[in-house]
């Protein structure tokens, strides 16, 4: 008995420790905003990452969709792509970018699209480390050098659908800060929005010497030009490509 015990000590020490979920700031509508600065957080490589994957109720319907295979084995002998369009199975690529304006009036944007992946180590500021273009469970990176905020003006990161493929409501996406100091920051894109091909996510704000990450989360049915006229950035946009060297 002993033994147990002390395995179950172990066990729980384990789960006590680390990156509790105590260790973290949610975002949401009734708490939208967080000082990195009042955090002690505004400086060092504030790291922004995106992870999504497919909703529990897909999930379901693929375990429904088995157990019907179950009760009706004939159906085994369905062609696969009869099977594909009954589930609704849609693959998904979602991208993060970043919108910034620097406090020498530079504005441009961070993205895949058009391979506009940023400098960290001179303006903006931003990097983009690369693409995921298949929910993998790392998803995609964008650092941000705090050392040089006095640079920066404002952010605004946002997500997109590359294959315009309107999913949004398919996937479980979330964004997660994590500041080189203090708890990280969460924002759950938990809105429905079934024909949205974007998403301005959050915005971070240098006002006053000091860093504010604010939650947006706004679905837009366009993509970079709506979310620019949406905010005001004032930019020229044409259509883009990703390259295809880098994935």
């Amino acid at each position: 008995m002993a033994i147990w015990d002390n395995l179950w000590r172990g066990r729980a020490a384990q789960f006590d420790s680390g990156s509790a979920a105590t260790n973290s700031i949610e975002l949401t509508k009734r708490n939208p905003s967080v000082s990195l600065t009042k955090q002690g957080a505004a400086s060092g490589n504030l790291r922004v990452n995106l992870s999504w994957r497919m909703r529990t109720s897909d999930i379901e319907g693929r375990s429904r969709q088995s157990g019907r295979l179950l009760r009706n084995p004939m159906k085994l002998f369905q062609p696969d792509v009869v099977q594909a369009h009954t589930q609704g199975v849609v693959n998904v690529d979602l991208d993060l970018g970043c919108l910034y304006e620097l406090t020498d009036g530079g504005k441009g944007v961070v993205q895949p699209l058009g391979s506009f992946f940023g400098d960290l180590n001179g303006p903006p500021y931003v990097k983009l480390s690369g693409d995921d273009r298949f929910g993998a469970p790392s998803g995609e990176t964008i650092f941000v050098n705090l050392d040089h905020r006095e640079s920066i003006k404002r952010l605004l990161f946002f997500v997109y659908i590359y294959d315009q493929t309107p999913a949004f409501d398919r996937t479980h996406a979330h964004v997660t800060l994590y500041p080189s100091n203090g708890p990280r920051v969460e924002i759950e894109l938990d809105e429905r929005a079934p024909q949205a091909r974007s998403c301005a996510v959050f915005s971070v704000d240098n006002s006053k010497d000091e860093l504010t990450v604010r939650r947006e989360v706004k679905f837009v049915y366009g993509f970079q030009a709506e979310l620019d006229r949406l905010y005001g950035w004032g930019l020229q946009w044409g259509r883009g490509y990703k390259s295809q060297s880098r994935a």
